[in-house]
């Protein structure tokens, strides 16, 4: 492996990124045709049921394809699922060479593709930026290889670590920056996800607003015509139907009062009955139930009580906080409700990213194994 090998790698990643919106239940996937040296086709997947990276990159790349090298996120799909498989499309393209950033964690996948390449006498390499790949869809990898979703926690917090007053008022914490930020991480999720209490006290809608994301006009269209899946975790049912929440249109509601939920059914809701105790919906088992309808990744934007449940339960693969420059005091509620007695029972986070938005910060912080 030589350093064009990691440039043109790089390069389909970036191609793999213009999916960061679409995609779902897919993984992002960016393909490059490179012969003598240049390139000769590029191509991402757009959506499912749309042709895949190496497709796009074929049809540009033409006879130039043959062979050639073709650089892809992913390993190619030997499968018929809604598209032919991509294995098949390089192999009568001719090229001469295939190098994939990883395999596909797909048990329908998982090795055959590459395999069918080398069969056909098409030199395979796979591994080059490998970490960037399974980054980039960590939470397709996570569904493959584990039946749940990567579950990120959003949380916007005073500089004392406080999220509301104590009457419950959090409009705004942080600044516009700061809120177009987690528009661009609810485009990203297949599902956002809050809890009774935010919507009561916040009349929050969780929607996905097109003037906010801050991107360019294609990837704004992209991100508006799939929405996430909202999903409302009220285990006795008590926000009502009249909430802003419903008004903005279907959402799944998970509780534990299901024989009570037929209202919900017949305004256009899908009710999700499942078990827990003293009214709290088990949210492992909504996690997997989500992951079994395509679900890669999973937004938490929940007040302390709900979020402190995910921390509590150790389902957090990521957290985001954003950090306002005020002071809310002592009375205002606390970022999580998490009930530690000692040091020794302290929650572990490494931080990966810390950035400045706008007037506010972004801590990005993974949960210590």
């Amino acid at each position: 492996m030589g350093a064009s090998d990691h440039g043109f790698m790089a390069l389909a990643l970036e191609l793999a990124r213009k999916g960061l919106y679409s995609t779902h239940p897919n993984p992002r996937v960016g393909c490059v045709i490179v012969a003598d040296g240049q390139v000769v086709g590029e191509g991402w997947h757009l959506r499912a049921g749309e042709p895949h990276a190496e497709v796009h990159a074929l049809r540009q790349a033409g006879e130039r394809a043959r062979g050639a090298t073709a650089y892809v996120t992913l390993e190619p799909c030997s499968h018929h699922g809604r598209t032919p498989p991509c294995a098949d499309a390089l192999i009568a393209a001719g090229v001469a060479r295939v190098v994939a950033a990883m395999q596909d964690p797909n048990p329908q996948v998982a090795g055959t593709g590459l395999a069918r390449l080398a069969e056909a006498g098409i030199a395979v390499h796979s591994g080059v930026l490998e970490a960037e790949a399974r980054a980039l869809n960590a939470g397709f990898v996570k569904r493959m290889e584990q039946g749940l979703p990567l579950v990120r926690v959003k949380l916007a917090m005073s500089l004392d670590g406080r999220t509301a007053m104590a009457s419950g008022e959090s409009q705004w914490i942080t600044g516009p920056a700061a809120r177009s930020a987690v528009q661009r991480l609810r485009a990203r999720s297949s599902v956002v996800l809050s809890g009774a209490d935010t919507l009561l006290a916040d009349a929050a809608r969780l929607t996905v607003r097109g003037e906010e994301l801050g991107l360019d006009a294609e990837l704004t269209d992209l991100a508006v015509a799939r929405p996430p899946l909202r999903v409302l975790v009220d285990g006795r049912l008590r926000v009502p139907l009249d909430a802003p929440f419903f008004q903005a249109g279907s959402t799944l509601v998970a509780s534990c009062a299901g024989e009570q939920g037929e209202r919900y059914r017949a305004g256009g809701h899908e009710l999700l009955a499942l078990p827990g105790e003293g009214g709290h919906v088990d949210l492992r088992r909504l996690l997997v139930e989500l992951a079994a309808r395509g679900a890669n990744e999973v937004l938490v934007e929940a007040g302390p009580r709900l979020a402190g449940a995910f921390a509590e339960q150790g389902l957090v693969d990521e957290y985001q906080l954003f950090v306002a420059p005020k002071l809310l005091g002592s009375s205002a509620r606390p970022l999580l409700e998490l009930p530690l007695a000692r040091m020794a029972e302290a929650k572990a986070l490494k931080i990966v990213e810390v950035r400045a938005v706008g007037d506010d910060w972004r801590i990005i912080a993974v949960p210590v194994e």
